[in-house]
């Protein structure tokens, strides 16, 4: 083989090891260190994860704290509605519901998310 050849499949193979190490250090692997692109889009990849009966805790170490969340206790139990950003509206600062997506729990225990999730808990 050709000397010039093997010396550039080395500094081609060194490069990317420099890169592959440069995203490992410092890509945010931590959904509240991301700006709200990668946020959204990191959200949206958890979300299609969830699965019923998650705890709270389960939830927010996967997707980190809510953008947006309301509660409510009733005679029984406790309702909690948490919104994710997963879609991008209108360039605005502002998150708004949506622009989320909703997960209601019960009892820190999750029962719905989605578009029908907000509604539901707003009939509780």
């Amino acid at each position: 083989m050709n000397k010039k050849i093997v010396t550039r499949i080395g500094i081609g193979a060194a490069l990317y090891g420099v890169f592959v190490a440069a995203v490992l250090l410092f890509y945010p692997d931590n959904a509240q260190d991301m700006d709200w692109k990668d946020r959204e889009e990191y959200n949206k990849v958890q979300v299609a994860k969830l699965e019923l009966g998650l705890h709270k805790q389960q939830i927010l170490a996967l997707l980190g704290g809510p953008d947006i969340s309301e509660a409510k206790k009733t005679a029984d139990d406790t309702f909690q509605v948490m919104f994710f950003r997963t879609q991008h509206v209108k360039s605005d600062g502002i998150t708004t519901q949506d622009e989320c997506t909703a997960l209601l729990l019960k009892n820190d225990e999750l029962i719905a998310w989605g578009d029908s999730a907000y509604q539901d808990y707003l009939t509780l």
